[in-house]
């Protein structure tokens, strides 16, 4: 698949500025967007101390909330936002299978399940750097549109 961040074409500045301008709570976590497109994101997170649990591990809250900003950063990139268009959460279920070790790094794609005019539902799986399943988590944005 080519990666549409890369190279010209009519939304390709748009959706590098969208894949590149993640929100703070993003950046806090250290996610980086590694390649982003409407219909597929990728991202990675380096486990670290600040990220773990009790047991050591990348924290389940951790996980689901970079799910939810890819899932939403997925959602803006289908959006008319010269209209004034939006997104939230509405939905959001999570499946843990195996940890994630402290110095790892968690690699995560998002695809649509749907892509409708008012929801949107995405499927993020996340795998260890040995690229095993570690948790999935699907979940559904709305879309916003401004009153008016």
């Amino acid at each position: 698949m080519t990666d549409p961040t890369q190279g010209p074409g009519p939304d390709s500045d748009r959706i590098a500025e969208i894949a590149a301008n993640q929100p703070p709570f993003a950046r806090l976590l250290g996610l980086t967007v590694v390649s982003a497109a409407p219909d597929r994101v990728l991202a990675e997170l380096l486990v670290t101390e600040d990220l773990t649990n009790r047991n050591g591990t990348l924290h389940g809250g951790a996980i689901m909330a970079v799910a939810d900003n890819l899932g939403g950063t997925a959602t803006f990139l289908n959006l008319d936002l010269e209209s004034g268009e939006g997104t939230s959460t509405i939905e959001s279920k999570t499946n843990f299978f195996r940890t994630v070790a402290l110095g790892d790094t968690a690699r995560c794609e998002t695809v649509p399940l749907h892509r409708g005019r008012s929801t949107m539902v995405w499927q993020t799986t996340i795998t260890r750097g040995d690229g095993t399943l570690a948790a999935n988590v699907i979940q559904t944005q709305m879309v916003l549109r401004p009153r008016g």
